[in-house]
Protein backbone atom coordinates (compact mmCIF):
# COMPACT_ATOMS: atom_id res chain seq x y z
CA UNK A 1 0.00 0.00 0.00
CA UNK A 2 2.69 2.45 1.25
CA UNK A 3 5.07 3.49 -2.26
CA UNK A 4 6.64 5.99 -4.02
CA UNK A 5 4.68 6.15 -7.31
CA UNK A 6 1.73 8.85 -7.53
CA UNK A 7 -1.91 8.47 -6.58
CA UNK A 8 -5.08 9.69 -8.27
CA UNK A 9 -4.46 12.51 -5.82
CA UNK A 10 -1.13 13.62 -7.12
CA UNK A 11 -2.56 13.42 -11.02
CA UNK A 12 -5.18 15.81 -9.99
CA UNK A 13 -3.03 18.18 -8.15
CA UNK A 14 -0.60 17.87 -11.58
CA UNK A 15 -3.96 18.59 -13.66
CA UNK A 16 -4.94 21.87 -11.66
CA UNK A 17 -1.03 23.14 -11.70
CA UNK A 18 -1.35 22.34 -15.75
CA UNK A 19 1.43 19.95 -15.42
CA UNK A 20 1.79 17.76 -18.64
CA UNK A 21 1.57 14.26 -17.79
CA UNK A 22 3.64 11.27 -20.10
CA UNK A 23 2.08 8.14 -20.41
CA UNK A 24 3.04 5.15 -22.13
CA UNK A 25 1.13 1.77 -23.47
CA UNK A 26 3.94 -1.38 -22.62
CA UNK A 27 3.95 -4.70 -22.97
CA UNK A 28 6.81 -6.20 -21.53
CA UNK A 29 8.85 -5.84 -18.32
CA UNK A 30 11.70 -4.19 -20.64
CA UNK A 31 9.65 -1.87 -21.62
CA UNK A 32 8.03 -1.03 -18.55
CA UNK A 33 11.47 -0.81 -16.95
CA UNK A 34 12.67 1.47 -19.59
CA UNK A 35 9.36 3.99 -18.75
CA UNK A 36 10.75 4.02 -14.98
CA UNK A 37 14.14 4.34 -15.59
CA UNK A 38 13.15 7.26 -18.13
CA UNK A 39 10.70 9.19 -15.44
CA UNK A 40 7.43 8.49 -17.41
CA UNK A 41 4.41 9.46 -15.30
CA UNK A 42 2.01 6.66 -16.44
CA UNK A 43 1.74 3.42 -17.76
CA UNK A 44 -0.57 1.72 -19.67
CA UNK A 45 -0.79 -2.24 -19.27
CA UNK A 46 -3.34 -4.65 -20.96
CA UNK A 47 -4.25 -6.97 -18.30
CA UNK A 48 -3.33 -10.27 -19.91
CA UNK A 49 0.53 -8.42 -19.21
CA UNK A 50 0.16 -7.26 -15.79
CA UNK A 51 1.27 -9.55 -13.28
CA UNK A 52 3.98 -8.88 -10.32
CA UNK A 53 7.00 -9.06 -12.57
CA UNK A 54 5.64 -6.38 -14.62
CA UNK A 55 4.52 -4.10 -11.28
CA UNK A 56 8.37 -4.51 -9.95
CA UNK A 57 9.71 -3.38 -13.41
CA UNK A 58 7.21 -0.31 -13.25
CA UNK A 59 8.78 0.78 -10.69
CA UNK A 60 7.24 4.35 -9.51
CA UNK A 61 5.17 4.27 -13.02
CA UNK A 62 1.49 4.92 -12.03
CA UNK A 63 0.44 1.60 -13.55
CA UNK A 64 -3.61 1.77 -15.55
CA UNK A 65 -4.70 -1.87 -16.33
CA UNK A 66 -6.39 -2.55 -18.73
CA UNK A 67 -9.57 -4.68 -17.52
CA UNK A 68 -10.64 -7.14 -20.36
CA UNK A 69 -13.68 -5.96 -23.18
CA UNK A 70 -16.49 -9.03 -23.23
CA UNK A 71 -15.34 -11.31 -25.91
CA UNK A 72 -12.09 -9.75 -26.62
CA UNK A 73 -10.43 -10.73 -23.76
CA UNK A 74 -10.27 -13.43 -21.16
CA UNK A 75 -10.13 -13.30 -17.15
CA UNK A 76 -9.64 -16.86 -15.24
CA UNK A 77 -9.97 -18.43 -18.10
CA UNK A 78 -13.57 -17.16 -18.96
CA UNK A 79 -15.05 -14.31 -21.14
CA UNK A 80 -15.71 -11.21 -19.02
CA UNK A 81 -18.80 -9.85 -19.30
CA UNK A 82 -20.77 -9.32 -16.24
CA UNK A 83 -20.42 -6.59 -13.37
CA UNK A 84 -18.91 -8.94 -10.77
CA UNK A 85 -16.84 -10.48 -13.44
CA UNK A 86 -15.26 -7.02 -13.92
CA UNK A 87 -15.07 -6.31 -9.73
CA UNK A 88 -13.39 -10.12 -9.53
CA UNK A 89 -10.60 -8.31 -11.93
CA UNK A 90 -10.38 -5.29 -10.54
CA UNK A 91 -9.88 -6.74 -7.09
CA UNK A 92 -7.12 -9.06 -8.92
CA UNK A 93 -4.76 -6.56 -10.48
CA UNK A 94 -5.17 -4.21 -7.67
CA UNK A 95 -3.92 -6.95 -5.33
CA UNK A 96 -0.36 -7.32 -7.58
CA UNK A 97 -0.39 -3.62 -7.11
CA UNK A 98 -2.54 -2.05 -10.00
CA UNK A 99 -3.07 1.75 -9.21
CA UNK A 100 -6.10 2.12 -11.69
CA UNK A 101 -8.57 0.14 -14.17
CA UNK A 102 -9.06 0.98 -17.64
CA UNK A 103 -12.84 0.05 -18.17
CA UNK A 104 -14.93 0.92 -21.17
CA UNK A 105 -18.27 -1.41 -20.60
CA UNK A 106 -21.59 0.17 -19.46
CA UNK A 107 -22.32 3.03 -16.86
CA UNK A 108 -23.93 0.46 -14.88
CA UNK A 109 -20.58 -1.58 -14.94
CA UNK A 110 -17.88 1.14 -14.73
CA UNK A 111 -20.17 2.90 -11.77
CA UNK A 112 -20.03 -0.79 -9.73
CA UNK A 113 -16.08 -0.37 -9.91
CA UNK A 114 -16.63 3.17 -8.74
CA UNK A 115 -18.59 2.29 -5.66
CA UNK A 116 -16.08 -0.13 -4.55
CA UNK A 117 -13.63 2.49 -4.66
CA UNK A 118 -11.42 0.92 -7.68
CA UNK A 119 -9.70 4.04 -9.61
CA UNK A 120 -11.65 4.30 -12.85
CA UNK A 121 -10.50 5.58 -16.29
CA UNK A 122 -13.27 5.77 -19.02
CA UNK A 123 -12.79 6.35 -22.78
CA UNK A 124 -14.55 9.27 -24.72
CA UNK A 125 -14.22 9.60 -28.23
CA UNK A 126 -12.67 6.90 -30.73
CA UNK A 127 -13.22 3.78 -28.19
CA UNK A 128 -11.50 0.63 -30.09
CA UNK A 129 -14.24 -1.79 -28.56
CA UNK A 130 -17.63 -0.10 -30.11
CA UNK A 131 -15.81 0.56 -33.32
CA UNK A 132 -18.46 -1.15 -35.55
CA UNK A 133 -20.61 1.65 -34.39
CA UNK A 134 -18.64 4.97 -35.28
CA UNK A 135 -15.70 3.25 -37.96
CA UNK A 136 -11.62 4.09 -37.37
CA UNK A 137 -12.16 7.83 -37.64
CA UNK A 138 -11.83 10.91 -35.28
CA UNK A 139 -14.94 11.38 -33.31
CA UNK A 140 -16.55 15.22 -32.53
CA UNK A 141 -15.98 16.72 -35.81
CA UNK A 142 -19.58 17.64 -36.09
CA UNK A 143 -21.49 20.14 -33.23
CA UNK A 144 -23.93 16.75 -31.93
CA UNK A 145 -20.72 14.85 -32.03
CA UNK A 146 -18.95 17.30 -30.06
CA UNK A 147 -22.08 17.69 -27.86
CA UNK A 148 -22.60 14.20 -27.07
CA UNK A 149 -18.83 13.79 -25.93
CA UNK A 150 -19.23 16.42 -23.59
CA UNK A 151 -22.56 14.71 -21.90
CA UNK A 152 -20.30 11.93 -21.74
CA UNK A 153 -18.01 13.37 -20.20
CA UNK A 154 -20.64 14.87 -17.70
CA UNK A 155 -22.17 10.90 -17.43
CA UNK A 156 -18.40 9.98 -16.19
CA UNK A 157 -17.85 12.68 -13.95
CA UNK A 158 -21.26 11.82 -11.99
CA UNK A 159 -20.73 7.95 -11.93
CA UNK A 160 -17.45 8.67 -10.40
CA UNK A 161 -14.57 8.29 -12.90
CA UNK A 162 -11.67 9.76 -12.60
CA UNK A 163 -9.57 9.91 -15.57
CA UNK A 164 -10.71 8.73 -19.29
CA UNK A 165 -8.59 8.17 -22.10
CA UNK A 166 -9.37 11.48 -25.00
CA UNK A 167 -8.71 9.63 -28.42
CA UNK A 168 -8.83 11.37 -31.61
CA UNK A 169 -10.77 14.17 -31.00
CA UNK A 170 -10.36 17.67 -32.23
CA UNK A 171 -8.26 19.58 -30.34
CA UNK A 172 -10.53 22.56 -29.89
CA UNK A 173 -13.16 19.76 -28.43
CA UNK A 174 -10.45 18.29 -26.26
CA UNK A 175 -9.40 21.83 -24.81
CA UNK A 176 -13.04 22.32 -24.07
CA UNK A 177 -13.31 19.10 -22.14
CA UNK A 178 -10.35 18.98 -20.59
CA UNK A 179 -10.63 22.69 -19.21
CA UNK A 180 -14.01 22.48 -18.07
CA UNK A 181 -14.29 18.55 -16.50
CA UNK A 182 -12.50 17.19 -13.60
CA UNK A 183 -11.63 14.22 -15.32
CA UNK A 184 -7.77 13.58 -15.90
CA UNK A 185 -7.69 13.82 -19.75
CA UNK A 186 -5.11 11.15 -20.99
CA UNK A 187 -4.91 12.49 -24.39
CA UNK A 188 -4.05 10.29 -27.73
CA UNK A 189 -4.53 12.35 -30.99
CA UNK A 190 -6.48 14.99 -29.02
CA UNK A 191 -4.32 17.75 -29.47
CA UNK A 192 -1.94 19.43 -27.04
CA UNK A 193 -4.65 20.83 -24.59
CA UNK A 194 -5.29 17.41 -22.51
CA UNK A 195 -3.92 16.62 -19.26
CA UNK A 196 -1.43 13.85 -20.62
CA UNK A 197 -0.04 12.56 -23.75
CA UNK A 198 -0.43 9.05 -24.14
CA UNK A 199 1.69 7.07 -26.87
CA UNK A 200 2.08 3.68 -27.59
CA UNK A 201 5.61 2.08 -27.12
CA UNK A 202 5.61 0.30 -30.74
CA UNK A 203 5.25 3.93 -32.50
CA UNK A 204 7.52 5.89 -30.19
CA UNK A 205 10.41 3.36 -30.61
CA UNK A 206 8.86 2.84 -34.75
CA UNK A 207 8.48 -1.28 -34.50
CA UNK A 208 4.73 -0.74 -34.77
CA UNK A 209 3.66 -3.43 -37.89
CA UNK A 210 -0.05 -2.00 -37.75
CA UNK A 211 -1.24 1.10 -39.15
CA UNK A 212 0.74 4.15 -37.81
CA UNK A 213 -1.94 6.70 -35.92
CA UNK A 214 -2.04 10.37 -36.96
CA UNK A 215 -0.77 11.41 -34.36
CA UNK A 216 2.21 8.74 -32.99
CA UNK A 217 5.79 9.91 -33.51
CA UNK A 218 8.99 8.12 -33.87
CA UNK A 219 11.65 8.93 -31.56
CA UNK A 220 13.76 6.13 -32.20
CA UNK A 221 13.47 3.82 -34.98
CA UNK A 222 14.07 0.05 -33.34
CA UNK A 223 12.59 -1.82 -36.95
CA UNK A 224 15.59 -1.93 -38.70
CA UNK A 225 17.68 -3.96 -35.82
CA UNK A 226 14.64 -5.57 -34.51
CA UNK A 227 14.34 -7.42 -38.65
CA UNK A 228 18.51 -7.91 -38.19
CA UNK A 229 17.85 -9.64 -35.11
CA UNK A 230 14.93 -11.70 -36.09
CA UNK A 231 17.17 -12.82 -39.30
CA UNK A 232 19.80 -13.59 -37.04
CA UNK A 233 17.75 -15.75 -34.62
CA UNK A 234 16.50 -17.87 -37.75
CA UNK A 235 19.88 -18.55 -39.05
CA UNK A 236 20.74 -19.49 -35.77
CA UNK A 237 17.67 -21.53 -35.95
CA UNK A 238 18.69 -23.34 -38.97
CA UNK A 239 22.35 -24.04 -38.20
CA UNK A 240 21.06 -25.60 -35.10
CA UNK A 241 19.03 -27.77 -36.52
CA UNK A 242 21.61 -28.44 -39.62
CA UNK A 243 23.87 -29.58 -36.34
CA UNK A 244 20.99 -31.99 -35.08
CA UNK A 245 20.55 -33.60 -38.35
CA UNK A 246 23.97 -34.22 -38.96
CA UNK A 247 25.42 -35.36 -35.77
CA UNK A 248 27.36 -32.30 -34.95
CA UNK A 249 25.22 -31.62 -31.75
CA UNK A 250 25.66 -32.49 -29.34
CA UNK A 251 29.70 -32.90 -28.37
CA UNK A 252 31.18 -34.39 -25.78
CA UNK A 253 31.46 -31.25 -24.44
CA UNK A 254 27.70 -30.64 -23.77
CA UNK A 255 27.29 -33.91 -22.30
CA UNK A 256 28.05 -35.42 -18.61
CA UNK A 257 30.12 -37.97 -18.14
CA UNK A 258 30.18 -41.08 -15.35
CA UNK A 259 33.76 -42.76 -14.80
CA UNK A 260 34.23 -45.84 -16.35
CA UNK A 261 34.64 -47.84 -13.03
CA UNK A 262 31.64 -46.47 -12.57
CA UNK A 263 29.88 -47.73 -15.88
CA UNK A 264 30.96 -50.73 -15.15
CA UNK A 265 29.60 -51.07 -11.50
CA UNK A 266 26.18 -49.83 -13.21
CA UNK A 267 26.62 -52.51 -15.74
CA UNK A 268 27.06 -55.26 -13.85
CA UNK A 269 24.51 -54.44 -11.18
CA UNK A 270 22.52 -53.98 -13.98
CA UNK A 271 22.80 -57.66 -15.42
CA UNK A 272 22.53 -58.98 -11.97
CA UNK A 273 18.97 -57.51 -11.72
CA UNK A 274 17.78 -58.39 -14.96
Amino acid sequence: MYHNRPHVEDLRAMKKRGEKISMLFVTTPEEAAAANAAGIHMLSIEGKFFDAEMREAAGDCFVQVGLPYGGWGRFEGRPIATGEDYLRAAFHYAGIGGDAYYCSASYDIQKLLCDNHLPVVGHIGLIPSYITWTGWRAVGKTADEALALWKHTQMLEKIGVFGAELEVVPDRVAKYLTENSSLLMLGMGAGKHADAQYLFTEDVCGYGKNHKPRHGKVYRNFAPELERLQNERIAAFKDFKADVDNGGYPEACHSVAIKDDQFDAFLEQAKNDA
